[in-house]
């Protein structure tokens, strides 16, 4: 029987999401999605649970969608709606990643709330060089966060980047050890799970209705472009 690629581990009101396909570093398949989008959709509605946590099980994050096969119109739905789901989602999502985080990893933890960087991760977006288009609502989520022209640098370009640039960059709040990765992750998803749950839903409601305005827009364009590249 083969293993779930995704994980669900409980620690009192946090509930960690782990991506597990490790020997695949992560790498997004249709299974995975549909599995995430259920962990998300379960969290929402469990009053029991005020944080999501995000992580990857293994040397990575994620790899982006696993590129063995070609991707359906199926495939394409379910990552953009992993994407609206953590950023629609009532709870906070906490991000914590190490090793690589590319594509696709990289726009889901784009998603998320706030984002801690183990030391020695490293980012890329290659999508361009690949002749296909972004996901997740990156057209909004990356401006907003670092500045449109470096947005078009690390998009067009494809640059590998380090933790120490997504802190300074405002992508990640901290660059712990790969060893303090899970404890300084844990302390700060105790931090938010503290909060009134309405007062912390309520924050990032309006936090991302202001800040990301455009975020849906972003998603109904990405997923169109990836359309019409694919069928190119």
């Amino acid at each position: 029987m083969s293993s779930p690629k995704l994980l669900r581990e409980r620690a009192g009101d946090v509930l960690t999401l782990v991506l597990n396909r490790p020997d695949k570093l992560n790498a997004i398949d249709h299974e995975l999605g549909e599995q995430l989008l259920d962990g998300l959709r379960a969290a929402a509605i469990d009053a029991e649970i005020r944080v999501v946590r995000l992580r990857g099980n293994g040397r990575a994050f994620c790899a982006g969608r696993d590129v063995s096969s070609p991707p359906t119109d199926r495939d394409l739905e379910l990552v953009q709606a992993v994407s609206r789901e953590i950023v629609t989602n009532p709870k906070p999502v906490v991000a914590a990643v190490h090793g690589w985080t590319v594509g696709a990893g990289l726009e889901w933890m784009m998603n998320a709330d706030l984002v801690l960087a183990a030391q020695g991760s490293r980012f890329k977006l290659p999508e361009a060089q690949l002749g296909v288009f972004v996901t997740g609502g990156l057209m909004a989520t990356l401006p907003a966060t670092v500045g449109l022209n470096r947005a078009k640098a690390l998009m067009l370009l494809g640059n590998e980047f380090n933790a120490t640039q997504a802190v300074e960059w405002g992508i990640a709040t901290a660059s712990p050890t790969e060893e303090a990765l899970e404890r300084t992750s844990l302390q700060t998803c105790a931090r938010l799970a503290a909060l009134g749950s309405t007062v912390a839903a309520e924050f990032k409601r309006v936090l991302n209705r202001v800040g990301l305005a455009g975020f849906e827009a972003a998603v109904l364009e990405e997923s169109s472009v990836q359309r019409r590249l694919g069928a190119a």
